[in-house]
């Protein structure tokens, strides 16, 4: 069973390519990891598969494939917003 987002992105294809670079060293099973930040210094979260299907968290994977597509810099999931704003959502999420 897999995750399909009609009209987003395709999840699995960045699941994938953030497995096969190595940037989910330590990442329990569930989650992945993320690059958050909009400078040149990215912070790394690894967050829950669940995040996936929230309205909001599919928003910023949109901006994700706008600003990037799917080559992202730091090998794993890149997400442009700014790093307070990325936890303020990750804990209303996590609720």
């Amino acid at each position: 069973m897999g995750i399909h987002l009609p009209g987003i992105i395709p999840v699995k294809q960045i699941l994938l390519r953030s497995l096969s670079k190595g940037t989910n060293d330590n990442v329990p099973k569930g989650h992945f990891t993320v690059y958050v930040g909009d400078s040149q210094f990215k912070r790394r979260f690894v967050v829950p598969i669940s995040y996936l299907s929230h309205p909001e968290f599919q928003h910023l994977l949109s901006q994700a494939e706008d600003e990037f597509g799917f080559d992202h810099p730091m090998g794993g999931l890149t997400i442009p917003c700014n790093e307070d704003e990325f936890v303020d959502l990750t804990s209303r999420l996590s609720t």
